[in-house]
């Protein structure tokens, strides 16, 4: 098997190529591969978990193409992006569908409240969430920050948001209108809400910090 430097992992949901193309644009000299293959994502030396749609056919198609093994192990031993619905899988259960997730985060994946959904000057917001937002990092910025400023605008699409059940793993946060989690970080794992592929310079530092990140 040739060698792989980062597997994008393609479980059928979402624009994976535009992934991999940010990718590649940060990383030149890496091999970069989407695949849907378990040993290669075994073999990989990093891996991007990557995801759009609901969660209900996520899971599905992840269980139906025999990835659930190796994605759960590429998270416990290698440096791993979740990104958007790769994010949500990560933790124990959404109430989209009433689905049962991966369980690497402890936590819920809740629905933007419509009671919630009135700006400052009472205009309605609306759901899903979609478009540029501030991103603010927590009070001891990670490592994968580096070089973005606090406060960067991030591209979410999104109706759904995490709630972790330890409020340390937390490391990046949004507001619509209320604050919530938008980017998590536990031992080798990161995780965001919204597409750094889509969030021009920024959304590229992002990715070229992951590429560099030693965990």
């Amino acid at each position: 098997m040739k060698k792989i430097d980062i597997a994008v992992v393609d479980y059928g949901m979402g624009n994976l190529r535009s992934v991999s193309k940010a990718i590649e644009h940060v990383a030149p000299n890496k091999i970069v591969s989407v695949t849907s293959d378990p040993d290669m994502i075994d073999a990989a030396e990093r891996v991007v978990f990557p995801g759009q749609g609901a969660m209900p056919e996520c899971m599905r198609e992840l269980d139906l193409r025999g990835l659930r093994e190796a994605v759960i192990n590429a998270a416990k031993m290698k440096p791993f992006l979740g990104v958007c619905i790769g994010l949500q899988m990560l933790f124990e259960h959404s109430e989209e569908g009433d689905t049962k997730g991966l369980g690497l985060f402890r936590g819920d994946v809740k629905k933007f409240s419509p009671a919630d959904m009135h700006g400052n000057a009472g205009e309605k917001l609306k759901v899903p969430h979609m478009g540029w937002n501030q991103v603010y990092q927590g009070d001891t910025p990670h490592v994968m920050w580096r070089d973005i400023v606090n406060g960067e605008r991030f591209y979410f699409v999104h109706s759904y948001y995490v709630i972790p059940e330890d409020d340390r793993c937390a490391t990046g946060f949004g507001e619509y209108p209320k604050r919530f989690t938008c980017a998590v970080a536990q031992d080798n794992i990161f995780a965001v809400q919204f597409h750094p592929e889509k969030s021009a310079h920024a959304g590229l530092q992002l990715l070229s910090n992951f590429v560099n990140w030693k965990p």
